[in-house]
């Protein structure tokens, strides 16, 4: 039987809600929310989706009300503001004895979202769990927002994993993000066509759509001549960086006629620099290329056999940051061992 005891438990299903969303909230972190009562059950888990929208925390407290109340009229809620100033009308005690977990030091500040923080203090919940504290002098010492209103602060709650979650939105402050993408069968092979499901792919080209730019190989654009927009997400298309000796390119290829798109062809990285979120595509001679300035893998893996080659004469280790499953594919977010 799981108690209140059991941090780490509750965090991990914070942590596993928000590694659902990572590649999607730029600029904002990755972030996980789970919403305990009073006998240890859990009445919801939610992640912070995209940039903009309601933060993992009122998510998580709109749909444990819902819950607790069933009262439907918050579920028409989107704006988080709406959300904020609802719960605070309605919620008449109703989280005196729950306890919140979340990933990340709870916001302090008014942006496009209300504070989280000045939220959480006011429904007189009992204790908050925070696994990473925020280092955005913009958002932190929201710790000590919910301290001087009474609520019990602890931190460092599975503090090595929910560092890892927030690794991406740490380079984004100082320089870039850069992970690398690809897409396997059970056997292991990258090539032959479409290897994925529909929802994986709608799920990469999302990841497009808040990319600054992609990176792809020249043999990958001649051989392949893809559009490597974010149709599928009706999302706009980043710009493409194709790594290559040759410059020259068939301008029919459909990637070159992307609307408000730049495509830069370079034999070096250097283009990489003015660039925040960056995704690479591609297969073994890729992934040499890139190996040093890879931050962290994300993996497709799909349940079938076919095709002939894959990542080849590479023996490099991983760790397995989170492994969870999309309909029918596997995906892992994975970094290289001592990287």
């Amino acid at each position: 039987m799981v108690t209140l005891s059991d941090n780490s438990f509750y965090m991990k299903l914070a942590l596993d809600a928000a590694w659902r969303y990572q590649g999607l909230t730029y600029p904002n972190p990755a972030v996980g929310c789970c919403l305990v009562g009073s006998r240890g059950e859990i009445l919801s888990v939610q992640a912070h989706q995209k940039a903009g929208f309601a933060h993992a925390e009122v998510l998580a407290l709109q749909s444990a009300y819902y819950k607790l109340t069933n009262d439907s009229s918050i579920l028409d809620l989107s704006v988080s503001s709406d959300i904020h100033d609802y719960l605070i009308a309605h919620h008449k005690s109703i989280f005196k004895q729950c306890s919140l977990y979340s990933t990340l030091e709870p916001c302090s500040h008014m942006g496009k979202t209300p504070s989280c923080a000045a939220l959480i203090s006011k429904l007189a919940i009992s204790k908050v769990y925070v696994g990473s504290e925020d280092f955005n002098p913009k958002a932190s010492k929201g710790n000590n927002i919910l301290s001087a209103s009474g609520v019990k602060v602890e931190t460092g709650v599975c503090k090595d994993k929910c560092d890892a979650l927030l690794k991406p939105f740490k380079k984004f402050q100082t320089k870039n993000f850069i992970f690398f993408k690809w897409a396997q069968r059970l056997n292991g092979t990258l090539d032959k066509g479409i290897i994925t499901s529909k929802s994986s792919r709608h799920l990469v080209h999302q990841m497009r759509g808040v990319c600054d730019l992609m990176v792809v190989g020249g043999d990958t654009v001649r051989e392949d001549r893809p559009t490597l927009d974010a149709r599928l997400a009706n999302a706009k298309a980043p710009d493409i960086f194709i790594y290559s000796r040759e410059k020259e390119f068939d301008q029919t290829i459909p990637l070159f006629n992307v609307k408000d798109r730049k495509v830069i062809i370079s034999d070096n990285l250097d283009a990489l620099s003015g660039y925040k979120n960056i995704m690479i595509e591609g297969g073994s001679q890729m992934y040499k290329l890139t190996r040093d300035i890879v931050d962290i893998y994300l993996v497709f893996i799909a349940p079938k056999f076919g095709g002939k080659t894959g990542i080849q004469e590479i023996e490099d280790e991983f760790e397995i940051l989170n492994i969870y499953q999309e309909m029918q594919d596997i995906i892992m977010w994975i970094k290289r061992l001592n990287k």
